[in-house]
């Protein structure tokens, strides 16, 4: 990515559009999750995310969605996906989940990191937990090749999740995104029934591969009355980490790039 932006022709094709795309949100991502620490508010992070996708040429895809009027989702402790942001500080301790898009020339890409918020020294059943579903993701990552299916994919990630003692969430998924945010195939976290049965993977399709989990049971329920927020049943701990991936028949490369991503 040579980080020109691409001029808009008829010509500019779908990758093109999406790459430049992915580079803004991954360059912003990276900002924000070295921007959210104790003291910080979750419209702070908001309003930081909208001001650098705009500056950076984009726009924020989340925004298109309608009735949601935020830039990100956040998602602190047992907040799964969906968290509108408020005025809730960040404290130390918190597990923040930020799940963010950006659209760019009439292409959609999608990306979510969890951080843990400590400027101490760090619990390890914390660290465990976040470095289980990052691992899972690009567990899952390393399986999106043409040729391999949907299911390879989900197996990956529910493998590395449930040997570290979490609970992969069933009712939320991953998903194809381009043209639309959401757009099939669906990419679950956990395989279920038989892989050959499942979508098959082909020569540059473009996916969001995401993992939805729990420290504990994988029931989620809505909170309070705003029709977005999920949490976990339980309470417990939820975490979220998420790319934007081209698959192409000599394996996966990332859309969204994290700083310090490596496959």
């Amino acid at each position: 990515m040579s980080g020109i932006r691409p001029q808009i022709t008829m010509k500019t094709t779908k990758i093109e559009a999406m790459t430049y795309a992915g580079k803004i949100l991954g360059d912003v991502l990276s900002e924000l999750v070295e921007f959210v620490k104790p003291g910080v508010t979750e419209l702070d992070i908001d309003n930081l995310a909208e001001k650098l996708i705009r500056d950076k040429g984009g726009e924020p895809g989340f925004k298109k969605v309608p009735g949601y009027h935020h830039t990100i989702c956040i998602s602190l402790n047992d907040v799964v996906v969906h968290g509108i942001p408020t005025k809730r500080v960040v404290q130390e301790g918190d597990i923040v989940g930020i799940d963010c898009g950006v659209y760019y020339m009439g292409f959609h890409t999608d990306m979510a990191e969890s951080v843990y918020v400590s400027s101490k020294s760090q619990k390890k059943e914390i660290r465990k937990f976040l470095d289980a579903g990052k691992n899972s993701m690009f567990a899952g990552i390393s399986q999106a090749m043409a040729g391999n299916r949907v299911g390879n994919i989900s197996k990956a990630m529910q493998e590395v999740i449930e040997d570290g003692g979490y609970s992969v969430v069933r009712n939320l998924v991953g998903h194809g995104v381009g043209k639309s945010l959401h757009e099939a195939p669906e990419i679950p976290g956990y395989l279920s029934g038989n892989i050959k049965q499942t979508p098959l993977l082909y020569e540059g399709q473009t996916i969001a591969i995401e993992i939805i989990y729990n420290m504990g049971k994988p029931g989620v329920v809505y909170s309070g009355t705003d029709d977005w927020t999920i949490v976990s049943e339980d309470g417990s701990l939820s975490g979220l980490f998420e790319r934007t991936v081209l698959v192409t028949k000599d394996g996966p490369k990332l859309i969204t790039k994290l700083k310090g991503d490596t496959l």
